[in-house]
């Protein structure tokens, strides 16, 4: 699969990379002052954006003005042999380019066209633009986050709908490319980050559907299962999901607390969940006797799902991240040896791979243009005109 990412920041970068280490040739086209992420600055590494690498490793880079007709005319040669393009630019950018999928379309049927935009290419609001931060507010995410009825809205600290708008892209395009290999035949493919962050709101959404009810926020609670969340102890916090019977009796065992299962208040899920303020205030008076790391040992040796409450250094070095390949260590051309986040699926047969970090501006335009066609000099006046930025 050759993928063309005409996409900046973060949800279009997302589905590249998701695509590029599953082994889509994915060409990054930047513009020449390169993508916006390449000045979320500090930190760096050797003069190169943390961000930017961490986002777009994997990929080939090429750099041209889009400005100039010669860069417009190169960018319409390489979607004439894409199977796919990714594009987040504002409503009607590559129309005004000629760019188009009905453009594009036409010269190449079996292209996957994916748009991914704030609020989507139809509807009242796809003239907007859109941010993860307006998505979350306006989704009812940032509603239903935080500590509880009456403080601050608070975000998700990641920028959620962001990167479940190019996973969601990345899954529609997948979708999209096996369709084009029985029928021959491409199609739009269209995302938002608006959507992206609606579809975190599941347990809610059911909650509200049910009962017409708003519901709130609670903190690290579970609107539906309870005791479900994170507990102080004597050094620091732990979560515990001791939800179903089966569970919350294990979790009475390991706090020698047997009396609570006789107590009404608590006998099932449902009576849980009403006096989960009770319940929270008991819970925590055992919990604060120990410590976290003895806790997870008895919990572990009872069988009961709980874990600690990691900060993301502690999550680096954990022991089931690098087993499972989701901190790896790339080499980058100008920054050296860089670690990144590693391939979230596994495959048994296709295993998806980190193998390149990303591109400095402009690394693979002599690269890419050399298989388009383009001979030395034709590639050194499209660089001397400022056509293309090449490194």
């Amino acid at each position: 699969m050759r993928v063309i990412e005409l996409a900046h920041i973060m949800a279009g970068p997302v589905c590249g990379l998701m695509l590029a280490d599953m082994g889509a040739d994915v060409i990054k086209v930047e513009k020449p002052a390169g993508d916006d992420s390449r000045r979320f600055v500090p930190p760096e590494i050797k003069g190169e954006s943390a961000a930017y690498m961490m986002m777009n490793r994997n990929k080939r880079g090429i750099s041209l003005n889009l400005k100039d007709p010669a860069a417009v005319d190169i960018l319409r040669k390489l979607l004439a042999e894409a199977d796919v393009v990714i594009e987040n630019y504002r409503k009607g950018t590559m129309e005004k380019l000629g760019l188009s999928y009905e453009d594009l379309a036409k010269a190449n049927p079996r292209l996957i066209y994916c748009e991914i935009s704030g609020f989507g290419r139809t509807g009242p609001y796809a003239e907007r633009g859109g941010f993860d931060l307006i998505a979350q507010g306006m989704s009812g995410l940032m509603s239903i986050t935080g500590e509880g009825p009456g403080r601050p809205p608070v975000k998700v600290a990641a920028p959620i709908s962001d990167i479940n708008a190019g996973i969601l892209a990345a899954m529609g395009v997948s979708a999209a490319y096996a369709n084009m290999l029985q029928t021959g035949l491409g199609q739009k493919v269209d995302t938002s980050l608006f959507e992206a962050a609606i579809t975190q709101t599941y347990w809610q959404s059911a909650i509200a559907f049910a009962t017409g009810e708003r519901p709130n926020p609670l903190g690290s609670a579970h609107p539906l299962n309870a005791p479900y969340q994170a507990f102080q102890t004597a050094d620091g916090w732990i979560n515990i999901g001791a939800a179903n019977q089966s569970n919350w009796l294990r979790l009475l065992d390991v706090i020698a607390a047997p009396e609570l299962d006789e107590d009404p208040r608590f006998a099932s899920n449902a009576e849980r969940i009403r006096n989960l303020p009770a319940l929270i205030e008991i819970l925590n008076t055992y919990l604060v006797q120990d410590t976290t790391q003895n806790w997870l040992s008895c919990m572990e040796a009872a069988k009961l799902p709980a874990g600690p409450v990691n900060d993301i250094l502690q999550m680096h070095d954990d022991p089931q991240a690098l087993a499972r390949d989701m901190i790896v260590e790339v080499d980058h051309a100008a920054a050296g040896k860089v670690q990144t986040i590693g391939h979230p699926v596994k495959f048994s047969r296709t295993a998806a791979k980190v193998a390149n970090a990303a591109p400095v501006l402009g690394q693979h335009s002599h690269e890419v243009l050399g298989e388009m066609g383009y001979d030395p000099e034709q590639i050194k006046a499209l660089i001397q005109s400022r056509a293309v930025i090449a490194s």
